[in-house]
């Protein structure tokens, strides 16, 4: 049986990091943000030219990645296929937009990573770039 961990602020720094270097290469403008296993904050940072509301965008892709063990882009596919609206869950903060990526080690989630403020897809690619290189230290 693995050993209950949940994300701390180096492991998050180590994700912020990545992500930041990559916003830097690309000269793009966005948010990340680093959650616990239960979708709570353990840090953010918002780069230069960062558009505002991806602020609470990226906080809410990690806080839906954490709650539902899924990218936050799957729990919108479900949501439209199913026909079940994200409204349900019983927080405004669910969103269903990609970007949002739990964070799992041996089998556990320990946290998510949240980006926004670029396309979708390139949110996704940096979040996940940002979880690689965590799991690349560990």
């Amino acid at each position: 049986m693995s050993e209950y961990r949940e994300i701390g602020l180096a492991q998050a720094r180590i994700i912020v990091d990545a992500v930041a270097d990559e916003l830097v290469a690309r000269n793009g403008g966005a948010a990340v943000a680093v959650v616990d296993p239960h979708g709570e904050l353990v840090a953010f940072l918002r780069s230069d030219g960062c558009p505002l509301a991806s602020i609470n965008n990226a906080i809410n892709k990690a806080f839906t990645a954490a709650r539902e063990g899924v990218p936050s882009r799957v729990v919108g596919e479900r949501s439209r296929e199913e026909g079940f609206p994200l409204s349900n869950y019983g927080d405004a903060r669910y969103i269903g937009w990609g970007g949002g990526f739990p964070v799992v080690v041996d089998g556990s989630i320990i946290g998510a990573v949240g980006v926004s403020g670029l396309p979708e897809e390139v949110d996704m690619e940096l979040a996940q770039q940002g979880i690689a290189r965590l799991l690349d230290t560990m």
